[in-house]
């Protein structure tokens, strides 16, 4: 968020900005980025540091080397998120959306819980739950089609939980974590990929006629606050051709 400091190393500084900048599609596919030499220049770090940022985003695979030219944008659809990674964005900075990433089609509304949905919650099928759904787009298309399943009661306590609208003030589980006073403490994720079935199709807005060929990344998230309570159930259906990425720091 503004005005927090920014504890990353310099190298990691710099590749999250040109990182953001490709996301944006404020560098094209083809742009050239700045050399070495230019880089450690304008960020006045050391060309070894300006030489790591460059590896990061190759790594990343944002960008690709060309030998005696230069370092080229790459055009390739930024990879989709966990809803855990969204709460973990939404935490950070406020908002669970990812680099040049948007959401629309916020919907909500109260309605009996699925059976799966009321075995992931712990309650009985036909139990009332609040559905929130929304897609997250980029410059690409679709990265995600996302649902939240959340116990009816949060949202007696919370009235926009129900609302058709964006949130406001926070992710819905910081909002249910201000309201009954106990912080997420436990989640428990799982991804897998499946065939795209006709109701895919729909909420990913394709084509059924004419379906991608590759599956779809399925991915869920289950959230459980410090009293033990399951808080929200998330299904998040990734985009044809979209990856699942994490990256973590490996200590020796």
């Amino acid at each position: 968020m503004a005005g927090q400091a920014d504890n990353r190393a310099p190298y990691a500084r710099i590749a999250a900005h040109y990182a953001e900048l490709i996301a944006s599609g404020q560098l094209q596919p083809g742009t050239l980025l700045p050399s070495i030499k230019n880089l450690s220049e304008e960020w006045k770090v050391s060309t070894a540091t300006a030489e790591k940022a460059l590896r990061k985003l190759r790594n990343e695979g944002l960008v690709r080397g060309i030998h005696g030219i230069g370092t080229e944008v790459l055009d390739q659809p930024a990879p989709m998120s966990s809803g855990s990674q969204r709460q973990d964005r939404g935490r950070r900075t406020g908002s669970s959306w990812g680099d040049g990433e948007r959401s629309d089609s916020h919907q909500a509304s109260v309605v009996p819980a699925p059976a799966d949905v009321a075995q992931a919650l712990d309650i009985q099928p036909g139990t009332e739950v609040v559905r929130r759904s929304r897609v997250y787009r980029d410059r690409h298309g679709i990265v995600a089609h996302s649902t939240s399943w959340i116990p009816a009661r949060y949202g007696r306590m919370i009235p926009q939980l129900a609302t058709s609208e964006r949130l406001t003030g926070g992710t819905s589980l910081q909002l249910i974590a201000q309201a009954t006073g106990h912080p997420i403490s436990h989640r428990i994720d799982t991804a897998s990929a499946s065939p795209l079935t006709a109701e895919y199709a729909r909420l990913l807005e394709l084509d059924p006629e004419n379906p991608p060929a590759e599956p779809v990344v399925v991915m869920t998230a289950k959230f459980i606050d410090s009293e033990g309570n399951i808080v929200e159930y998330g299904v998040d259906l990734g985009g044809p051709g979209r990856t699942w990425r994490t990256e973590s720091e490996v200590s020796s």
